[in-house]
């Protein structure tokens, strides 16, 4: 058997848990062009403390949803120049923090950027992914925990019976609102 076939398979997008930052859930693009798994924050705070550099930073934890905002704290892990997609340079403050995903846990490094004009609130990239998953480009959340099976807004899994895709894009013009609380069934702020 070789290393590939001992791997388990991600869809391009999968929803996760940063919880040493306080995010329960969030919806991540997997995206293997990406070196360094980034972060949505609409507001950036660097300060010190005693034990050293910190930085604050908010989310928006749900795509098209910005009444929903978390608080954040992370010691700075350092400062890196990050080039996106377009060619685009911007130095960005580096964390580290345990990542959830399925069942699994393990400790990444993510920069923070302004991500507000993007559909993903986050970014997952290789380095984070290295070793552990391969990705399957054609399905989508292939890591859910059970709970947020029953959990989600609209009652799907990403597994339909078939191929696991859901036929969603995220660009299916939904506002992510369940019609019950406005909090996707969640309490995140």
């Amino acid at each position: 058997m070789s290393e590939a076939d001992k791997l388990q398979a991600l869809g391009w997008r999968e929803w996760l848990a940063l919880p040493e930052i306080g995010i329960d859930r969030i919806k991540a693009k997997v995206d293997t062009g990406a070196r360094t798994s980034t972060l949505h924050t609409f507001k950036v705070e660097p300060f010190e403390r005693s034990d050293g550099s910190w930085v604050r930073f908010w989310v928006h934890p749900l795509q098209r949803r910005t009444d929903l905002e978390i608080r954040c704290e992370a010691p700075v892990l350092d400062r890196r120049v990050v080039r996106d997609s377009g060619g685009h340079e911007e130095e960005r403050f580096v964390i580290e923090t345990a990542l959830v995903l399925g069942s699994a846990k393990w400790s990444i490094e993510i920069t923070l950027t302004d991500r507000d004009s993007m559909g993903f609130r986050m970014l997952l990239g290789r380095t984070a992914i290295r070793g552990r998953y391969l990705v399957d480009p054609g399905r989508s959340y292939l890591a859910v925990r059970a709970d947020d099976r029953k959990d989600s807004k609209d009652g799907k899994d990403g597994k339909d019976g078939k191929d696991g895709r859901d036929g969603r894009d995220g660009k299916d013009g939904k506002d992510g609102k369940d019609g019950k609380d406005g909090k996707d069934g969640r309490d995140v702020s």
